[in-house]
Protein backbone atom coordinates (compact mmCIF):
# COMPACT_ATOMS: atom_id res chain seq x y z
CA UNK A 1 0.00 0.00 0.00
CA UNK A 2 1.20 3.64 -0.83
CA UNK A 3 0.67 6.91 0.99
CA UNK A 4 -2.38 8.10 -0.95
CA UNK A 5 -3.34 11.61 -2.93
CA UNK A 6 -3.63 12.49 -5.97
CA UNK A 7 -4.80 15.79 -8.34
CA UNK A 8 -6.49 17.44 -5.79
CA UNK A 9 -3.27 18.03 -3.69
CA UNK A 10 -1.16 17.95 -7.19
CA UNK A 11 -2.93 21.21 -8.26
CA UNK A 12 -3.25 23.27 -4.82
CA UNK A 13 0.85 22.39 -4.52
CA UNK A 14 1.83 23.46 -7.88
CA UNK A 15 -0.64 26.72 -7.76
CA UNK A 16 0.80 27.70 -4.35
CA UNK A 17 4.81 27.29 -5.57
CA UNK A 18 5.96 27.48 -8.96
CA UNK A 19 9.38 25.87 -8.18
CA UNK A 20 7.09 22.58 -6.79
CA UNK A 21 5.51 22.29 -9.74
CA UNK A 22 8.56 22.34 -11.99
CA UNK A 23 9.38 19.64 -9.41
CA UNK A 24 6.55 17.62 -9.40
CA UNK A 25 5.98 17.85 -13.40
CA UNK A 26 9.48 16.17 -13.57
CA UNK A 27 9.33 13.70 -10.59
CA UNK A 28 6.07 12.52 -11.88
CA UNK A 29 3.55 10.36 -9.06
CA UNK A 30 5.64 9.48 -6.40
CA UNK A 31 4.94 5.55 -5.06
CA UNK A 32 6.03 5.30 -1.30
CA UNK A 33 5.02 2.28 0.83
CA UNK A 34 2.73 2.76 3.70
CA UNK A 35 2.20 0.46 6.98
CA UNK A 36 -0.61 0.70 8.52
CA UNK A 37 -0.67 -1.09 11.36
CA UNK A 38 0.50 0.99 14.13
CA UNK A 39 2.05 -1.36 16.61
CA UNK A 40 4.14 -2.50 13.83
CA UNK A 41 5.30 0.80 12.22
CA UNK A 42 6.76 1.95 15.87
CA UNK A 43 8.69 -1.43 15.98
CA UNK A 44 10.08 -1.39 12.89
CA UNK A 45 11.12 2.74 12.99
CA UNK A 46 13.06 1.50 16.24
CA UNK A 47 14.64 -0.91 13.99
CA UNK A 48 15.59 1.26 11.83
CA UNK A 49 17.06 3.80 13.81
CA UNK A 50 20.97 4.76 13.19
CA UNK A 51 21.42 2.22 10.52
CA UNK A 52 21.22 2.19 6.76
CA UNK A 53 18.00 1.01 4.57
CA UNK A 54 19.68 -1.77 4.05
CA UNK A 55 20.34 -3.30 7.16
CA UNK A 56 16.57 -1.99 7.89
CA UNK A 57 15.19 -4.22 5.85
CA UNK A 58 17.35 -6.94 6.42
CA UNK A 59 16.53 -6.71 10.23
CA UNK A 60 13.27 -6.58 9.56
CA UNK A 61 12.74 -9.32 7.51
CA UNK A 62 14.38 -11.43 9.80
CA UNK A 63 12.40 -10.38 12.68
CA UNK A 64 8.90 -11.18 10.31
CA UNK A 65 10.86 -14.39 9.81
CA UNK A 66 11.03 -15.02 13.44
CA UNK A 67 7.33 -13.83 14.88
CA UNK A 68 5.44 -14.83 12.29
CA UNK A 69 3.35 -11.52 12.89
CA UNK A 70 4.66 -8.40 14.70
CA UNK A 71 2.41 -7.37 17.73
CA UNK A 72 2.49 -7.10 21.57
CA UNK A 73 2.45 -10.75 21.93
CA UNK A 74 4.88 -12.31 19.77
CA UNK A 75 7.04 -9.65 21.02
CA UNK A 76 6.84 -10.20 24.73
CA UNK A 77 6.41 -13.70 24.42
CA UNK A 78 10.05 -13.74 22.24
CA UNK A 79 11.87 -11.52 25.26
CA UNK A 80 14.50 -9.59 24.46
CA UNK A 81 17.58 -11.61 24.48
CA UNK A 82 15.71 -13.55 20.90
CA UNK A 83 15.23 -9.93 19.84
CA UNK A 84 18.87 -9.20 20.14
CA UNK A 85 19.35 -12.33 17.93
CA UNK A 86 17.72 -11.04 14.92
CA UNK A 87 20.65 -8.29 15.16
CA UNK A 88 19.07 -5.42 17.03
CA UNK A 89 20.98 -3.68 19.81
CA UNK A 90 19.86 -4.47 23.33
CA UNK A 91 18.81 -0.96 24.24
CA UNK A 92 16.42 -1.14 21.22
CA UNK A 93 15.18 -5.08 22.17
CA UNK A 94 14.40 -2.79 25.60
CA UNK A 95 12.47 -0.20 24.02
CA UNK A 96 10.63 -2.59 21.51
CA UNK A 97 9.65 -4.66 24.53
CA UNK A 98 8.66 -1.96 26.48
CA UNK A 99 6.27 -0.72 23.94
CA UNK A 100 5.08 -4.02 23.69
CA UNK A 101 4.39 -3.83 27.67
CA UNK A 102 2.22 -0.50 27.56
CA UNK A 103 0.10 -1.36 24.59
CA UNK A 104 -0.23 -4.55 26.53
CA UNK A 105 -1.24 -3.54 29.62
CA UNK A 106 -3.30 -0.38 28.06
CA UNK A 107 -1.45 2.65 29.12
CA UNK A 108 -0.70 3.04 25.70
CA UNK A 109 -3.92 2.89 23.76
CA UNK A 110 -3.32 1.77 19.20
CA UNK A 111 -7.01 2.77 18.49
CA UNK A 112 -7.15 5.93 20.15
CA UNK A 113 -4.31 7.43 18.27
CA UNK A 114 -5.88 7.24 14.76
CA UNK A 115 -8.28 10.15 16.20
CA UNK A 116 -6.09 12.39 17.95
CA UNK A 117 -5.11 15.95 15.84
CA UNK A 118 -1.54 15.41 14.84
CA UNK A 119 0.47 17.16 17.63
CA UNK A 120 -1.43 14.54 20.51
CA UNK A 121 -0.44 11.86 18.28
CA UNK A 122 3.39 13.38 18.24
CA UNK A 123 3.45 13.84 22.37
CA UNK A 124 1.87 10.15 22.77
CA UNK A 125 4.40 8.97 20.14
CA UNK A 126 7.12 10.92 21.52
CA UNK A 127 6.41 9.86 25.23
CA UNK A 128 7.41 6.22 24.16
CA UNK A 129 10.71 4.90 25.02
CA UNK A 130 13.00 5.41 21.85
CA UNK A 131 10.56 7.05 20.06
CA UNK A 132 11.43 11.11 19.40
CA UNK A 133 9.73 14.08 17.62
CA UNK A 134 11.29 13.14 13.97
CA UNK A 135 10.22 9.42 14.43
CA UNK A 136 6.67 10.46 15.68
CA UNK A 137 6.47 12.97 12.57
CA UNK A 138 7.41 10.09 10.55
CA UNK A 139 4.51 7.52 12.20
CA UNK A 140 2.11 10.20 11.43
CA UNK A 141 3.14 10.19 7.80
CA UNK A 142 3.79 6.66 6.71
CA UNK A 143 1.40 4.95 9.67
CA UNK A 144 -1.60 7.26 10.30
CA UNK A 145 -1.61 8.64 6.80
CA UNK A 146 -1.91 12.55 7.66
CA UNK A 147 -1.93 14.59 4.82
CA UNK A 148 0.13 17.61 6.63
CA UNK A 149 3.27 16.84 7.76
CA UNK A 150 6.55 18.56 7.52
CA UNK A 151 9.06 17.94 9.86
CA UNK A 152 12.46 20.28 10.27
CA UNK A 153 14.38 17.39 12.26
CA UNK A 154 14.74 15.89 9.12
CA UNK A 155 17.99 16.64 7.07
CA UNK A 156 16.95 14.83 3.63
CA UNK A 157 13.81 17.32 3.21
CA UNK A 158 15.68 20.66 4.36
CA UNK A 159 18.16 19.33 1.50
CA UNK A 160 15.66 19.14 -0.77
CA UNK A 161 14.25 22.11 -0.15
CA UNK A 162 17.91 23.63 -0.05
CA UNK A 163 17.84 22.42 -3.67
CA UNK A 164 14.63 23.56 -4.96
CA UNK A 165 14.33 26.93 -3.55
CA UNK A 166 18.58 27.80 -3.78
CA UNK A 167 18.62 28.46 -0.07
CA UNK A 168 22.16 27.78 1.57
CA UNK A 169 20.59 26.96 4.79
CA UNK A 170 17.16 26.18 5.71
CA UNK A 171 16.35 27.62 9.51
CA UNK A 172 13.43 27.68 11.01
CA UNK A 173 11.78 31.10 9.91
CA UNK A 174 12.29 30.00 6.38
CA UNK A 175 11.02 26.43 7.04
CA UNK A 176 8.14 27.99 8.75
CA UNK A 177 7.59 30.06 5.88
CA UNK A 178 7.20 27.06 3.72
CA UNK A 179 4.86 25.11 6.12
CA UNK A 180 2.27 27.98 5.87
CA UNK A 181 2.30 28.16 2.12
CA UNK A 182 2.12 24.42 1.13
CA UNK A 183 -0.25 23.62 4.41
CA UNK A 184 -2.53 21.66 3.99
CA UNK A 185 -0.60 19.20 1.99
CA UNK A 186 2.86 19.47 3.48
CA UNK A 187 3.08 15.53 3.27
CA UNK A 188 2.90 15.35 -0.52
CA UNK A 189 5.37 18.50 -0.41
CA UNK A 190 7.70 16.48 1.91
CA UNK A 191 7.53 13.18 -0.61
CA UNK A 192 9.03 15.76 -3.39
CA UNK A 193 12.26 17.41 -1.44
CA UNK A 194 12.78 13.44 -0.62
CA UNK A 195 12.90 12.81 -3.96
CA UNK A 196 15.15 15.76 -4.98
CA UNK A 197 17.37 15.22 -2.31
CA UNK A 198 17.83 11.56 -3.28
CA UNK A 199 18.90 12.63 -6.64
CA UNK A 200 15.74 12.39 -8.93
CA UNK A 201 16.58 15.64 -10.71
CA UNK A 202 20.03 15.19 -11.64
CA UNK A 203 21.05 18.62 -12.79
CA UNK A 204 19.55 20.17 -9.26
CA UNK A 205 22.45 21.01 -6.57
CA UNK A 206 22.37 21.58 -2.75
CA UNK A 207 23.06 25.25 -2.45
CA UNK A 208 24.49 24.67 1.14
CA UNK A 209 28.07 26.30 1.78
CA UNK A 210 30.98 23.62 1.25
CA UNK A 211 32.62 22.75 4.29
CA UNK A 212 36.40 22.85 4.34
CA UNK A 213 37.92 19.98 6.57
CA UNK A 214 41.27 19.67 7.86
CA UNK A 215 43.72 16.68 6.96
CA UNK A 216 42.87 13.99 4.14
CA UNK A 217 39.58 13.77 2.38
Amino acid sequence: MFFQYGEKEIEYLKQKDKRLADVIEKVGFIEREVDTDLFSSVVHHIVGQQISTKAQATIWQRMNDNLGVINADTVLAAGIPHLQSVGITFKKADYITDFAKKVKEGIFDLKEIWNKPDEEVIADLSSLKGVGVWTAEMILLFCLQRPNVFSYGDLAIQRGMRMVYHHRKIDHKTFEKYRRRLSPYCSVASLYFWAVAGGAIPEMKDYAPKRIGKGNS
